[in-house]
């Protein structure tokens, strides 16, 4: 900052040494002026010393605010305006309207971006909404009818509904914080209630499904765990070959944290995979030979999970299938963060 400022006022320094000289060439050449050879190396020292100090001055004065603006080129937070100081001088006033009319005019794009998210995700679960109503109705024929290759079909309505659902979720995800409700759960009750779910898929696949362990409760929300569950069991499922199986395990460790592992059989992830696996769109190499693979599901799963306190890990050797563990701590982190929120609001 001091080498920017130094080079930006070299038309001040480069005055005050014509002056200083101009001054030295009259006191050495004018015969109307005499003055000792010392009292001119003092007026020498003292101009010098005088400029010094009022240079250092002016460096102060004026880059301060400039170094707070400096600043936010590396820690830009929310109330970054608000952390500014007074401006000194007309320039810095100039530079400060800018930066407060930019604000502005920033925040007013990006309400008019999320307005126009908040409409299109008002759309998007109104249209879900609607198509809910004939799936349920053919949910409903299907299930009165017993015709064996029924199945075929319920089947696929499964994997229209699976995709429905997903989107519903996906609209729902920014705001999950107000959709949040924290209860204490049976673990492998949730397990069984999402393998209910997707019982037609597993059939159609012959995939034996077990579960193993002892069970624990959780404290959790129950519809975004369950979501969680399905994006990992859909994967399992869908790479799982046929007559294969999937396992539920469940265990309590010593410090009252709770495991749920999703083992399948299928082919594995490749090392090369392994970090990439929770990145959005990211397929691999299994996702490419299935074509239907979008790299939403294990994104999605570890984005709710990130949010309501709960860690996703995976462990896969091929060809010697994959174990997906959800952990559960004893004290839910979020909730821990929202009691302490609710606990600062004054009476």
């Amino acid at each position: 900052m001091f080498v920017r400022y130094f080079i930006s006022k070299k038309s001040w320094i480069l005055l005050f040494i014509g002056l200083l000289g101009l001054t030295d060439l009259l006191i050495l050449f004018d015969q109307g002026v005499r003055v000792e050879p010392t009292s001119f190396i003092y007026l020498n020292s003292l101009y010098i010393i005088l400029f010094v100090v009022f240079f250092i001055w002016r460096y102060k004065k004026e880059t301060r605010y400039l170094k707070a603006v400096a600043k936010l080129q590396k820690d830009m937070q929310t109330n970054w305006f608000e952390s500014l100081p007074h401006p000194d001088n007309e320039l810095d006033k100039i530079t400060d309207n800018l930066l407060k009319e930019a604000s502005i005019h920033f925040k007013q794009m990006i309400s008019q971006v999320k307005e126009a998210q908040l409409i299109e995700n008002d759309f998007t679960a109104s249209w879900i909404h609607e198509i809910k109503t004939p799936l349920t109705a053919m949910k409903l024929i299907m299930d009165a009818e017993h015709n064996p290759d029924i199945s075929k079909i319920e089947s696929e309505w499964l994997r229209i509904h699976l995709l429905v659902e997903r989107q519903l979720y996906m609209t729902r995800l920014p705001a999950l914080e107000s959709d949040y409700v924290l209860e204490r759960l049976s673990l492998q009750r949730l397990a069984i209630e999402e393998i209910q779910e997707l019982a037609p898929w597993c059939m159609e696949k012959n995939l034996a499904v077990s579960i193993e362990g002892q069970d624990a409760t959780v404290v959790t929300d129950r519809k975004w765990c369950r979501f969680i569950i399905r994006q990992i069991l859909t994967n399992a499922i869908k790479y799982s070959p046929s007559d294969t199986s999937l396992t539920f395990r469940t265990a309590v460790t010593e410090p009252e944290n709770v495991f749920l592992d999703i083992i399948d059989e299928g082919p594995g992830i490749q090392p090369h995979d392994l970090p990439r696996i929770f990145d959005k769109g990211f397929t691999g190499g299994n996702g490419r030979i299935h074509n239907a693979a979008t790299g939403l599901g294990l994104y999605l799963a570890q984005t709710v999970a990130a949010k309501i306190g709960i860690t996703l890990q995976v462990n896969s050797s091929q060809p010697q299938g994959t174990t997906m563990r959800m952990t559960f701590t004893d004290s839910n982190a979020f909730e821990t963060v929202r009691r302490e929120q609710v606990n600062n609001i004054p009476l």
